[in-house]
């Protein structure tokens, strides 16, 4: 099982009602100013497009891709560990981590296989971000045909033999230089910029659900109350909860 980083699983034992009315609770502890930040900034949030970083260890590329799934609206980050830990670079990130929702698999040697049989089970087309197989290009890449998860690899060895060989697609950023790469953060900002910019002009429904919506809002609101946890355990202990 994957581990789940930034994600309340109270919030998943709750019944909706509930999470509205804790979700109002919460939001008598910041100011109206931030309340209708969050709630305009869940709005252009999508979980229709994913990122997948496999082994990615330099905390600069990690740190500046997170900054770009916040400022785009992509709201999963899925973080394969294999030989290197994740790190965050909190100069490069400037906070972005706390308002996503990362998913780390490092149970295992070899955590590739795990995620990607994840990702599929929710639906998710594979895609792998790659100039070495019969890809298309970033530009008018098929977002219709359903939710699309983009692997990312190192810069210098890029995806492993099994993402790549366990991808149903290939896409690439065209290139018209002596260098055939870009550093990974880069590459990531070009290609969610792109394929955001897409989607949002697009008539797929890559908005959140309601639900999802709400959990969304309940785990920025924790984030940004002192003792938030304390106000939480006054709130059911009030709705008669243990």
């Amino acid at each position: 099982i994957c581990n789940r980083i930034l994600v309340n699983f109270t919030f998943q034992r709750m019944e909706l009602q509930e999470k509205k009315d804790l979700l109002t609770y919460l939001y008598r502890f910041i100011s109206e100013i931030k309340r209708n930040h969050f709630e305009r900034l869940v709005k252009e949030r999508t979980r229709y497009l994913t990122v997948v970083l496999e082994d990615i260890y330099q905390s600069h590329n990690a740190s500046a891709v997170l900054r770009s799934c916040d400022v785009f609206g992509v709201q999963d980050v899925h973080i394969i560990e294999n030989r290197y830990k994740y790190q965050v670079n909190p100069d490069v990130a400037l906070g972005s981590a706390k308002w996503l929702s990362l998913h780390k698999y490092n149970n295992g040697e070899f955590n590739t296989p795990e995620c990607i049989e994840k990702l599929r089970s929710e639906g998710y087309r594979i895609v792998a971000t790659t100039p070495h197989k019969d890809e298309e290009t970033i530009h008018g890449f098929p977002l219709a045909k359903g939710k699309v998860a983009l692997l990312f690899g190192t810069e210098y060895e890029g995806l492993t033999d099994e993402a790549i060989g366990q991808a149903d697609e290939y896409v690439m950023i065209p290139m018209h230089g002596f260098t055939e790469s870009l550093n990974i953060s880069v590459s990531a900002a070009i290609f969610l910029y792109q394929l955001t910019t897409e989607l949002r002009n697009s008539g797929v429904p890559w908005h959140l659900n309601p639900g999802e919506e709400l959990d969304i809002k309940l785990m920025w609101v924790k984030k940004v109350i002192k003792s938030a946890d304390l106000l939480e355990k006054h709130f059911f202990r009030n709705y008669g909860k243990p």
